[in-house]
């Protein structure tokens, strides 16, 4: 598995891979709120948040250069270099529940500390997502807050999660 840029060309095929209302608010929370998703709806997102220099999303292929899996580093904070964090995270269906997730976000995390030198790396998690939270323990993230969010799909519990660098 290798991790590279986000393309343009990436979105198309990540909006394929939620099918659902509740798959679109499992992975970006309130951020989006319109079903489906289209490229556009990324690419608009995501245009600002890379110009501004403080938000970079990957894309993880495997060995035969197959686009299997996205996420994004941003920092939440205009005034800390130390903590980011992770979210967008999603795989595509066909690779879920083999390792390709945890694998992908390893290289995130490497990225991280070698090139952002962070220091702490946060994420949120539905607690409707068990096997995304799984994979997050399974790297050494651990939970300090959770609370409500209010989607129109419903009322979630969202834990954050924090993992801290050496």
């Amino acid at each position: 598995m290798i991790l590279r840029a986000f393309q343009e060309q990436d979105a198309d095929i990540i909006c394929k891979w939620i099918t659902s209302e509740a798959d679109l608010y499992r992975w970006s929370g309130d951020r989006f709120n319109r079903f489906p998703l289209s490229a556009a709806d990324i690419l608009e997102n995501y245009a600002p948040q890379i110009e501004a220099g403080r938000f970079f999303p990957f894309c993880a292929e495997d060995a035969d250069g197959r686009l299997i899996g996205h996420f994004i580093i941003r920092y939440p904070k205009a005034d800390d270099n130390r903590t980011v964090r992770f979210g967008f995270v999603i795989v595509d269906p066909a690779y879920r529940g083999k390792g390709c997730g945890r694998n992908m976000l390893r290289l995130g995390i490497r990225f991280a500390q070698e090139h952002l030198h962070a220091e702490r790396i946060s994420l949120g998690v539905f607690t409707n997502n068990e096997p995304a939270r799984r994979c997050y323990e399974a790297l050494g993230f651990r939970a300090y807050s959770s609370g409500i969010c209010k989607m129109p799909v419903g009322s979630w519990e969202c834990t954050d999660m924090e993992l801290f660098l050496q």
